[in-house]
């Protein structure tokens, strides 16, 4: 087994949609970035790679690349995922904690997590997406942007040789 780590966050931006979790969010700012700037995929995605040590995702999705200017993060998450297959792994789970003020996430959190657990192939039970705030603290409690961690446990697929 393998445990990975990632972080993310992007600034607000006016005239954007806020992607969250592979979902549109109602919302009157979305967040500035190359791809869709979804920070919970985004974070996932480090998690994912680093638990398997394949680095981040500039290494495999550079934001110089024309290619991925806009992209949805859940392209960029079905690509991961086949990265990590093809090294012998698959999602044990994911805990996800997304800081923000706001908007409130209650009312998405189960159609995230079905989306990320359709992406990855995987049962929904085995996703965890938590929101908390930082209480008017920092950019995030400023309202000035969003960001999210995730942990992940990756497993060795029986009968897959690879490196460890």
């Amino acid at each position: 087994m393998r445990v990975g780590i990632g972080f993310d966050t992007h600034r607000f931006k006016k005239g954007r949609p806020l992607i969250l979790g592979g979902l549109e969010i109602p919302y009157h700012l979305g967040l500035d970035g190359h791809s869709d700037a979804d920070v919970i995929l985004h974070a996932l995605m480090d998690a994912l790679l680093g638990a398997a040590s394949l680095g981040d995702i500039g290494k495999f999705f550079p934001d110089t690349e024309k290619r991925y200017r806009g992209i949805s993060s859940l392209k960029l998450l079905e690509e991961v995922k086949k990265i990590i297959e093809e090294k012998g792994y698959c999602v044990g789970n994911i805990d996800i904690t997304v800081i923000l003020e706001k908007p409130k996430l209650s009312p998405y959190r189960e159609k995230m997590k079905e989306k990320i657990a359709k992406t990855l192939n995987i049962e929904k039970e085995k996703v965890s997406i938590k929101a908390t705030t930082t209480e008017g603290l920092g950019y995030c409690g400023r309202e000035e942007g969003i960001a999210a961690q995730s942990v992940v446990l990756l497993k060795r697929v029986s009968g897959h040789q690879g490196s460890s």
